[in-house]
């Protein structure tokens, strides 16, 4: 195959078909048919030789050599799309769109209040909808074009992306945001509020577990678990609010973020105390989908989220 001779055209599908994962989809973006989409592929195929793309029940599967070909036809098209379209024409103030954000409560409760702000005062015909967050992997969401930004701690969806573990062909993008530490939370006149908290004393606690899935079992469990010990958990719930009000008035001890904390809305009925054991920090991080990385009005979402962490965690007391 010469590259003289390949119509460059089918590249651009390619690129749709790689970043959407799913010919329909495909289709869509290009505004064609999906016979049409299917042709191009065939076409393609043909001329460098490989199948490229395999259909699965859930869309389609790159081959090695696709997952190689397409940083390279993306980078291309990026920069042709950058030279032949450029932003500077682009004003927020006139901006439409209606985003879809997933986050869990306590994470809203820190953005949204500045988000709203800054909508009101730069972008008026912004429309946001937030989504329930119910898991730890956003990126069936985001695939689906459910949502178009997932804000919050995916430990395993961050470590596979920046591992490149078998997603080096990913159409996800993420942005760290900032990272925290775990707390023990429990009610001022708790039992153990004015003692050092030990393992042993913690262990013999009674413990509420946030949860989104309702699985009794999390990092905590995993860490006590290395050295020998666990926990009786009496409660899971799925919000950090709920969290914060149960402790308030109850017996049961829990571990939050200590960014989180704030959300509850009672940090004056609760205490912390450090953790007689390690965890690892919490990272919060942003999600999105590679179709909207240019996007000028999701590029100014980003761009807010990212920009004001630290005015976010500054007037909570929180230091990043």
């Amino acid at each position: 195959m010469s590259f003289l001779t390949l119509d460059l055209n089918l590249l651009r599908v390619f690129d749709a078909v790689m970043t959407e994962q799913n010919l329909t989809r495909a289709a869509n973006r290009l505004a064609m048919t999906q016979p049409a989409v299917s042709n191009a592929l065939r076409r393609l195929r043909d001329s460098l030789g490989d199948e490229l793309l395999i259909r699965t029940a859930h869309g389609v599967k790159p081959t090695p050599r696709a997952e190689n070909l397409w940083p390279a036809v993306r980078q291309a098209l990026s920069a042709l799309e950058e030279a032949i379209t450029p932003e500077q024409n682009f004003d927020i103030a006139d901006a439409h769109n209606t985003f879809r954000l997933a986050m869990a409560d306590a994470t809203a409760a820190l953005w949204l209040p500045a988000l709203v702000r800054s909508i009101e005062r730069e972008a008026p015909k912004l429309t946001i909808r937030m989504v329930p967050l119910t898991t730890r992997e956003p990126r069936p969401m985001l695939l689906r074009g459910d949502i178009d930004l997932a804000v919050g701690f995916f430990p395993g969806v961050t470590a596979q992306l920046a591992g490149g573990q078998g997603v080096s062909v990913s159409p996800i993008r993420h942005e760290q945001l900032y990272s925290g530490r775990y707390v023990c939370v429990m009610r001022k006149d708790h039992p153990l509020a004015h003692e050092e908290l030990t393992v042993d004393s913690y262990c013999d606690a009674n413990h509420l577990l946030v949860s989104f899935s309702g699985r009794a079992h999390g990092l905590v469990d995993e860490a006590l678990a290395k050295i020998g010990r666990e926990r009786r958990i009496l409660l899971t719930v799925n919000q950090f609010f709920t969290a914060g009000r149960v402790v308030a008035t109850s017996d049961l001890i829990t571990v939050l973020p200590r960014h989180l904390i704030a959300s509850t809305g009672i940090t004056g009925a609760l205490i912390t105390k450090e953790l007689p054991f390690d965890l690892p920090n919490v990272h919060v991080d942003m999600l999105w989908h590679e179709r909207d990385t240019r996007s000028p009005a999701h590029k100014w979402l980003r761009g807010h989220l990212s920009g004001t962490t630290s005015e976010t965690f500054a007037k909570g007391g929180i230091v990043r």
